[in-house]
Formats: structure tokens, sequence, C-alpha cells
């Protein structure tokens, strides 16, 4: 018997650990989807002339007013003591490993008024870029609004347990089809918020789309944690 206990024990700590190294590969497999998901309705747009801007002018109006919210919105921060420097340290270094060191920026510069095919992928990998660099922006963003995500979880999680102690007490009825479905609803807030605010091909101001998020995530948790049972 205590030889069973202490396989199951050991059996959940490597479960957590393997989740625990889980986390940064999920959080790097949705930047990577919301990147591809960008770049591809960005084409598209190109392609089919969604856009008012011509070519890649679209994309780089779009990344201009992300990083314009970066400097004006965040000034301040819970995460870092200088917001704006670290975020255009960060996506200058990205920009470098990513586009300067591979030579993408100097074929760019090689090109920029050839025509023919040359010119129109030229077009669209300097539309790739601005996308890139749009989506770096909204990753900092993400960073620096993740305090928020936490006090409303916090928030919710008090008002769940109070709800729960109230019905503990007042005899009130349990449903553990609640529960479950509340708990298994937290994740993908996550994942499809954060591919949502990603990959959206359109300047969209960070309170638009994160504060109903943190405020359905906090009500998730709420629901979640008030519906638990009663008596463990």
């Amino acid at each position: 018997m205590a030889t069973r206990t202490a396989e199951q024990t050991q059996q959940r700590r490597a479960g957590l650990f393997s989740r625990s190294l889980g986390i940064p590969m999920r959080l790097l497999g949705i930047l990577l989807v919301s990147l591809m998901c960008s770049i591809i309705i960005e084409w598209a747009g190109i392609y089919w002339h969604w856009w008012e801007q011509p070519g890649a002018e679209h994309a780089r109006s779009t990344m201009m007013r992300e990083m314009s919210w970066l400097d004006t919105e965040f000034s301040r921060s819970l995460v870092l003591s200088r917001p704006v420097e670290s975020a255009t340290w960060f996506i200058g270094q990205a920009y470098h490993w990513l586009f300067v060191w591979t030579g993408i920026s100097t074929f760019l510069e090689a090109n920029a008024d050839v025509g023919g095919w040359v010119g129109t992928l030229h077009e669209y990998l300097q539309a790739a870029i601005y996308v890139t660099l749009m989506t770096l922006t909204r990753v900092v963003i993400l960073v620096l609004t993740s305090p928020l995500f936490a006090l409303a979880g916090l928030v919710g999680f008090v008002d769940g347990l109070v709800r729960r102690d109230l019905r503990r007490f007042g005899a009130g009825r349990e449903s553990a089809f609640i529960y479950h479905h509340a708990k298994r609803a937290v994740g993908p807030i996550f994942v499809v918020g954060w591919i949502i605010y990603l990959s959206v091909p359109f300047a969209i101001h960070p309170n638009v789309f994160l504060l109903p998020c943190a405020a359905l995530f906090g009500l998730m948790i709420s629901i979640a944690s008030g519906s638990f049972k009663k008596y463990l």
C-alpha cells in the first residue's frame, strides 16, 4: 500500500513537472499560429485588394498604430521598470535576428524598385515583416497587461470562495456539471482570446479586447471556484 502511494505521488510530481515544461511550448505555439494567421490574412488582403492602402502600406500603418499605443498607453508597468525602452529593445533585437541576420532586409533593399515577380515577392515579404513586428508589439502588450489577468483571476477566485462558503453553510445545491465546464473554459479563453487578438488584421486598442477577455477569465474562475464541491 505504501509503495502504491509513493508511486502515485511520484507520478503526480512527474506530471506536474512535464506540464510546467509544456507551458512555454504552448505559448510559443500560440504565437506561431497567430503569426501565420496574420500573415496569411494580410497576404489575402493584398491579393484580393481588401485594404485601401496599396501593397504593404496597410501592414505598415497597422504596425505604426500598434506601436503608438505602446508608447502612449504603457509608459508605466508593474512588469517592467521601463516598458517602452524594453519593448523597443526587444522588437529591435527580433528584427535584427529574424530579418537582418538572415539577409531578408538586404534582399528587400536591393530589389526595392524592381518590377515583375521579384517586385511582387518584395511586396509580400515587406508586408510579412510589418505583420511580424506588429505581432511582437502585441505580444509585449500582452506581457505588460498580465497583471490585469492576475487581478481578475484573484478577484474571481475570492468571489467564488465566498459564494461556495455561503452555499456550504446554507445547504445549497452543488453541480459538478457547472464546475467541470467552467474549469475547462479557463484555458480556451487564453488560447482563443490571444490568437484572435494577435491575428486581427487591423489596429485595435488593447483595452477594447483585453478588458472583456480579463473579465470573462475572472468570471470563469469565479464560477469554477464557487461551484467546487462543498466537502473535500
